[in-house]
């Protein structure tokens, strides 16, 4: 175990956050550090939880997840992306994605295989590597200067892979960066899987949260990809109710029981109350998930406008709940020496991007800001940004 990359993990990434909820509760800010929505999902899903559980739906329900809710995931991703699963063998109920991705990693990575991430990274991602005896492989996101997102660069991705290399952790929409990667780019991801054998895991909780028309492709649906990938998807970005931690796993039957396997020593179970309900929601509240989306997208253009006019160099998002700043032009460095004097110079709280990175200087300059708030607070965060500049100016 990398017992260094777990004390940075707790000194850099739960402290940080902890930090700046503390900083902002003291000094009353608005916190767009933490990336949760402050409204609930559709009414409809949260009266049929209820009603479950006020019938008894409150014991053990089946380890791999109650069938209706494993049939409503496989019919959803057969009927978006033209993925056929056997809800049986080949779709697993999680408690969240968080716990996908710690038993598929798990239950796939020995000690000493290679894992190759793209960072910046969600930071379960290291952690759960570490724990399984891994070696991390990252390969940078950078912001590429004629259209402002983030991207890799293919050949870092190549050379990346050793004799070791076991699996590739691929997350799109991707956390924090707010890149969807392409059609082009997940080809390039598959070639080197389909080349070296690897094994995929897709972190796409965000799948529905992306904006100006840009579609979620999963890995699982390039050739040659659906026997080799596992795809984690959850209800908590799917319908902002972030608490209920009910997820997924969908993959071939043997990764799908090798995750089984692993999981019924972790959590075993999820809440059978909230997947009943989750299963009529994903069947019946497509106009809900499409109505979250557009509101997020215009939460975004929001939140850039601000930013912008603040000083920020705000760079491209594509999906999920994040922008990323570029702090330079505000006459910054660090972005964690900002985030800490933030709260108190403005009255606004953020989270320091380099957090999520192995190589830190990469991130260095970056803060991310959630957007997925009440507009009210967007604009009082962004009214307080623009005081702080004009003063600070």
């Amino acid at each position: 175990m990398e017992e260094p990359l777990i004390e940075r993990m707790r000194a850099y990434g739960e402290t940080i956050f902890a930090e700046m909820t503390r900083l902002a509760v003291e000094t009353e800010s608005v916190n767009l550090g933490q990336g949760f929505p402050d409204t609930d999902g559709p009414r409809s899903l949260l009266e049929n939880a209820s009603r479950h559980i006020l019938e008894g739906v409150n014991q053990y329900p089946p380890g791999p997840g109650r069938p209706e809710l494993r049939r409503a995931v496989s019919r959803y991703r057969s009927r978006h992306y033209g993925l056929d699963f056997d809800p049986d063998s080949e779709v697993y109920v999680t408690v969240g994605a968080t716990a996908g991705i710690a038993a598929s990693l798990l239950a796939l990575v020995e000690r000493g295989d290679e894992v190759i991430v793209f960072e910046p990274m969600y930071d379960s991602y290291a952690a759960m590597i570490s724990l399984a005896g891994g070696v991390r492989r990252p390969v940078a996101l950078r912001r590429d200067a004629e259209s402002g997102r983030f991207t890799f660069d293919p050949a870092e991705l190549r050379a990346a892979v050793t004799p070791r290399t076991r699996l590739v952790m691929v997350n799109t929409p991707h956390n924090p960066t707010g890149t969807v990667f392409t059609p082009a780019e997940l080809e390039e991801i598959a070639a080197v899987c389909r080349e070296n054998d690897l094994i995929a895991v897709t972190d796409e909780v965000y799948e529905f949260l992306t904006f100006d028309d840009r579609r979620h492709v999963p890995l699982a649906s390039l050739p040659g990809m659906r026997e080799r990938t596992l795809s984690i998807s959850s209800v908590g970005k799917m319908f902002a109710v972030t608490a209920w931690k009910t997820g997924w796993v969908t993959g071939p039957e043997p990764l799908v029981r090798a995750v089984r396997t692993v999981n019924q020593f972790l959590t075993f179970s999820a809440n059978g109350a909230l997947q009943l309900a989750i299963a009529d929601a994903i069947e019946g509240e497509g106009e809900w998930i499409e109505a979250q989306r557009l509101s997020l997208q215009g939460k975004r253009d929001r939140l850039a406008e601000g930013l912008g006019d603040a000083g920020f160099d705000v760079n491209v998002c594509e999906g999920t709940y994040f922008l990323m700043a570029d702090i330079r032009p505000l006459g910054y460095r660090d972005g964690e020496d900002l985030a800490r004097a933030l709260p108190a110079a403005a009255g606004v709280a953020a989270v320091p991007a380099k957090v999520f990175y192995d190589h830190q200087d990469e991130g260095r300059h970056l803060l991310r800001f959630a957007f997925c708030k009440k507009d009210e607070v967007l604009d009082e965060a962004v009214a307080r940004l623009r005081r702080w500049h004009r003063d600070a100016g």
